[in-house]
């Protein structure tokens, strides 16, 4: 039985930010995921954008974290190498009455403390994306809003914290948590048992059944689905670069067209409640209606470029809001629950606030030797021709290319797997790397990227997984095929 201070309960951004926090501090942390990777849940599967807080209401947790974690991500950007482009966020409007929208929201974003909100004309707009369709007539501009990679900033907290000393153990399902007549709890996962005198719930869509196996039964969640189409990067130039949101309604910010850092296009996402916690399929009415969306914005989509569709779920509270910090009904239960958009944004901000109630509450102070940052990882990529050949001369296998569409080399999925909290799956690695993001989808690198995890690992292909629990691959290693 492992004794800790410190159990974060689930493995998304929300929880790998609170655990780097943690690790600034004298504590024993560990964090438990039931998945067999970090950043399975939303944050894999969403619009990855850092928003600048004009949308939530003013007072709320929301648009306070919202406005804090935007800022730290312009401090943390060099610190943890993170992929983030500043590019700025449109809200748009087609009629009068949506142009009073945006006069309201550019008042509560100022209210909010977001810097630097304009409005500016639908001609202004074009000059930025000439792609947007001329009924446009005018648009809310906010330069501190940015795109960023999300699995990318999950994993550079989670390798911050590891080499602080914090733990993490995958697939790893928490089913009971005890409070103790002494104090702290008895934390019983599918991998044994923990005693813990703090308990962090950052469970995502199930955190009110995490709470609830700790006694708090005090608040509920809901998942929302939203829909994506994602296109290849041959579209941007007939889509947009940057950020570009409909009048936002009440349940969501509104089918968009938005770029990545990566040079890719997609749309949407919709929104509609669902009464699974699991539900991540598409379907063809959710793919006509987020096309209708951004036809909305850009009339001409160019559909025969798509790549991909895909599906994420947001963790919708009965509060209505992102529910932070002390339990106030288990001693010792700190939550990080209800962390629907703008949460990304906010996750720093989360990480920094839940760790210093849990530092204060437990007396523990800052480390002295705390590390910074997290350990280098080369991008052959973006390198120029003279970086290549000088990395190539030092380990060949940086001039091996297994994925032709993103050009990833060989010792990039190595570096990937033996990095703190590394890649155990073939999508683990795709999330780490882009190996399978192309166009042709890991049509021409999975395999490989399935045997290099087996050498690596030291395992049999056939219990190399694709991504989730059971997804195993088939070998026939007779014919060498999957």
């Amino acid at each position: 039985m492992k004794e800790v201070d410190v159990v974060v309960v689930g493995g998304g951004v929300t929880g790998t930010a609170i655990l780097s926090y943690l690790s600034r501090y004298n504590l024993r942390c560990m964090l438990v995921e039931k998945a067999p990777d970090i950043a399975m849940g939303t944050t894999k599967a969403n619009s990855a954008i850092l928003h600048a807080g004009f949308d939530a209401p003013t007072g709320s947790n929301k648009a306070r974290l919202n406005v804090e974690g935007n800022a730290l991500y312009h401090e943390l950007e060099k610190e943890l190498d993170l992929d983030i482009k500043w590019t700025g966020s449109y809200v748009v409007a087609r009629t009068d009455e949506e142009i009073a929208v945006l006069e309201g929201l550019k008042a509560r974003g100022e209210a909010n403390g977001v810097t630097g909100l304009e409005i500016v004309s639908g001609e202004k707009l074009r000059e930025a994306e000439p792609n947007v369709t001329e009924k446009i007539k005018a648009a809310l501009f906010a330069p501190t809003a940015g795109i960023c990679w999300t699995f990318d900033v999950a994993a550079a907290f989670a390798e911050n914290a590891v080499e602080n000393g914090a733990e993490i153990v995958r697939d790893c399902e928490v089913i009971k948590i005890t409070p103790q007549a002494e104090g702290g709890f008895l934390v019983r996962t599918m991998q044994g048992e923990l005693k813990a005198k703090t308990v962090v719930n950052a469970a995502g869509v199930y955190a009110d059944k995490v709470s609830a196996l700790a006694g708090d039964d005090s608040f509920t969640i809901r998942a929302r689905k939203g829909e994506y189409i994602l296109f290849d990067k041959t579209a941007q130039e007939n889509l947009v670069k940057g950020i570009i949101f409909p009048v936002p309604s009440a349940t969501s910010k509104g089918i968009l067209v938005c770029g990545t850092t990566h040079g890719n296009v997609f749309i949407g996402p919709n929104a509609n409640d669902t009464g699974s916690k699991d539900d991540l399929s598409v379907s063809a009415p959710g793919m006509n209606e987020i096309i209708a969306g951004a036809r909305q914005i850009v009339e001409n989509i160019p559909l025969g470029a798509a790549i991909t569709q895909f599906a994420g779920l947001r963790a919708v509270s009965s509060t209505g809001d992102f529910i932070i910090g002390r339990s106030e009904r288990v001693k010792g239960l700190y939550q990080a629950a209800g962390i629907q958009s703008p949460g990304l944004t906010s996750a720093p901000a989360i990480g920094r606030e839940i760790a210093a109630m849990v530092a204060e509450d437990l007396g523990a102070k800052e480390k002295a030797e705390y590390k910074k940052g997290r350990p280098p990882r080369p991008v052959v990529r973006e390198m120029t021709m003279e970086e290549q050949k000088k990395l190539i001369q030092e380990d060949k296998r940086y001039g091996l290319i297994v994925c032709r569409c993103e050009t990833i080399t060989e010792e990039e999925i190595c570096n990937a797997i033996h990095r703190p909290c590394g890649a155990r799956t073939v999508d683990g690695v795709k999330r780490r790397t882009r190996a399978g993001m192309g166009r042709c989808q890991g049509g021409f690198c999975g395999p490989r990227v399935a045997l290099i995890l087996a050498r690596e690992l030291h395992l049999p292909v056939t219990e190399i997984r694709k991504d989730g629990e059971g997804s195993f691959l088939y070998y026939d290693k007779e014919q060498e095929i999957y």
